[in-house]
């Protein structure tokens, strides 16, 4: 447990960085932390206001208890998942539906904790986003089909669904907000798909107030990844081996966040946008649509190399979410530099430093299509090794699981 003490302590940096206008939101989830009270915890003293998942951390948390996978502490006492797995078991239900059956009961608990903050927030914080089954990333009817039944199945007003910024899933977030449901639109790389990103939010709401929804119920998230830009980037400058080329590891992946939220500035900036996306935003606004915020997702530092809040002190911005693995968070609370906007004010150099990757060869469009298919690739994989998991899990208790 956290001392008194140690919360104080936590909470200043933490503090800082809520008070600058970044929500955060924890990027994990168990059974474990929701039924010892951890979850609770981290919203008390560690500022937390939101969760999110993804189907590596479920695969974590599910798929290694379910099978005794010495890679999980939980594994030693099944995780929690012992009693509903056993009841899944006499029920002869299929893999599919265990695994989404478990994955959903986990997102609605963790929603009910959140409640509170739901509602004191007026529903901007308080979520907790689950993911449509990565398998159907280039499949635009089935998204659809899965969000709606997950935004069913789960059943409270804080869930946000995952759907990534594939082709594909452009048209299944316009038909999903269209239909009232909240998105967290994930995997996104480029700024290109994060404009297209934007235009099919602004389509969705156009859809739900042709409907007659009421927009100020419907809350969007752009997950814009990062720490996976300078994986890629650097590995790349890296083999250059050039001084110019060396001097630019650690940079793009603030450069392009950076210039993400300039995007976001010109289309939902309140004083209105000249652009075309500016004018559909100021006639959703006065219907009290809700800005799409940006998301800063996958900030847990990669090269050791690196500040453990390099992604946490750099992106901090009003209007944003930094949803972070635990040890990120406790890296912000322990040592974070949190000194007021790192964002806005950078945009110049963050373009030079882009054009510089460049002209050094680099292909920015190549590099982040590459990231974009392996994501989608990453997460497919961690769905079928826990759909794996819980298979034998099933079949061990007499289920022949398919």
């Amino acid at each position: 447990m956290i001392t008194v003490t140690e919360a104080s302590a936590a909470a200043q940096p933490l503090a800082r960085l809520s008070d600058a206008g970044v929500s955060i939101w924890l990027d994990d989830l168990s059974r474990r932390r929701i039924e010892s009270g951890n979850l609770a915890e981290l919203i008390e003293t560690r500022h937390v206001v939101g969760v999110t998942t993804n189907p590596s951390i479920f695969q974590a948390a599910i798929g290694s208890a379910a099978w005794g996978s010495p890679r999980s502490s939980e594994a030693e006492s099944g995780g929690g998942y012992e009693e509903q797995l056993a009841d899944l078991a006499v029920r002869g239900v299929t893999v599919d539906e265990a695994v989404r059956m478990m994955t959903s009961a986990d997102v609605r608990a963790a929603a009910d904790i959140l409640e509170p903050v739901h509602k004191a927030t007026g529903g901007r914080d308080g979520r907790v986003s689950i993911e449509v089954d990565p398998r159907l990333a280039h499949d635009t009817a089935a998204t659809i089909a899965e969000a709606k039944q997950l935004a069913w199945l789960v059943d409270r007003p804080n869930v946000m669904i995952k759907i990534p910024a594939t082709k594909a899933g452009l048209p299944a977030i316009t038909e999903v907000i269209g239909a009232g449901i909240s998105v967290n639109v994930t995997l996104i790389f480029s700024l290109e798909r994060y404009h297209e990103v934007m235009d099919a939010y602004l389509a969705g709401l156009e859809m739900a107030r042709a409907r007659g929804l009421d927009l100020s119920q419907i809350h969007s998230v752009a997950s814009f990844f990062v720490s996976r830009v300078d994986t890629e980037i650097d590995k790349r400058l890296t083999l250059l081996g050039t001084d110019e080329a060396l001097a630019l590891k650690g940079r793009a992946a603030l450069a392009n966040a950076r210039l993400a939220y300039a995007a976001y500035e010109d289309v939902f900036d309140s004083a209105g946008s000249p652009t075309q996306r500016g004018d559909r935003w100021t006639a959703l606004a006065g219907a009290k649509a809700n800005k799409q915020r940006p998301l800063w997702a996958s900030t847990g530092v990669k090269d050791p190399a690196y500040k453990s809040t390099l992604y946490v002190d750099g992106l901090v911005a009003p209007g944003t979410v930094n949803t972070m693995p635990e040890a990120t968070l406790d890296a912000t609370a322990e040592r974070g530099e949190i000194t007021g906007d790192t964002v806005t004010g950078g945009y110049a150099q963050a373009r030079a430093d882009l054009a510089a990757v460049e002209q050094l060869g680099i292909s920015y469009d190549e590099v982040v299509r590459q990231l974009e298919d392996e994501g989608v690739a990453k997460f497919a994989t961690a769905w079928q090794d826990l759909l794996d998991a819980v298979t034998k899990s099933l079949n061990s208790m007499g289920v022949d699981a398919e």
